[in-house]
């Protein structure tokens, strides 16, 4: 059973720089020195160089999201496009090969799983059901399904991937996604949907272990958004520099 000390959980970081620091200089604040990270590290718009420099030193436990995932596969589609291109050599040859390196699923403590989407799809979403176009919880019936066999002596779940910050306790598992860092909303067409924090604070989450089981702190840090946003407009992407400023889609 995990008794350690807290643990903060990233997700989502989108080579949003700004934010990552934000996050990290308020866990250091309180003391925090125990870091665990969800995946879709670089992607983006923004600044995956620096994102990249601020945590290559870290050691931090991270799996590998989706994002991170097309990163490596590439293909004629995705060589096309501005923010693959910018992500790509931003991060260079050392941030690719650690993409590389990085685990689908890792298992922290022998009980703390972390994973970006499910353990077998990182593109699914572990807590919310999506299809009204909204989050909406999904029943603690197919998030046990989805967690198994991979979960079945773990505690506690770290999911990222929706953006989209809770917690489920199912059976004997808690189960947590601490939203993004680096994007506070975003919608997408496959199916269509919306997720949106409500603001364009960064996010992350504080899990403690104590008498009565995994206690979880959800975090809004602020930083300068306003620049994050300028960033992302001036490479090209409005819809990113709208998400960024509002925290809404």
């Amino acid at each position: 059973m995990s008794t350690q000390k807290s643990l903060a959980v990233l997700a989502d970081i989108h080579g949003n720089t700004l934010a990552l620091e934000a996050v990290l200089a308020d866990a250091g604040k309180r003391g925090l020195t125990r870091f665990a990270n969800l995946g879709d590290t670089f992607y983006g718009p923004l600044d995956p160089a620096g994102t990249w420099n601020t945590l290559k030193n870290m050691k931090i436990p991270t799996v590998l999201g989706n994002q991170d995932r097309i990163l490596i596969e590439g293909g004629p589609d995705l060589e096309t496009l501005p923010a693959f291109l910018s992500t790509r050599n931003g991060i260079g040859f050392g941030g690719m090969a650690w993409l590389e390196t990085l685990p689908v699923t890792f298992v922290l403590d022998e009980d703390i799983l972390l994973c970006h989407g499910t353990p077998e799809s990182d593109t699914t979403y572990l807590l919310e059901d999506i299809s009204t176009g909204l989050p909406g919880l999904k029943s603690c019936d197919e998030i046990i399904g989805d967690l198994m066999p991979t979960a079945q002596n773990c505690t506690l779940v770290l999911t990222g991937h929706s953006h989209h910050a809770g917690l489920v306790n199912c059976r004997d598992i808690t189960i947590v996604n601490p939203g993004s860092v680096g994007l506070p909303a975003y919608n997408d067409d496959d199916p269509p949907h919306i997720m949106a924090s409500g603001s364009p604070h960064a996010r992350y989450a504080i899990l403690t272990f104590g008498p009565t089981g995994w206690d979880a702190e959800f975090i809004e840090v602020e930083y300068d958004w306003k620049q994050a946003s300028n960033m992302a407009r001036k490479n090209g992407r409005e819809d990113w520099a709208d998400w960024l400023l509002t925290g809404m889609a």
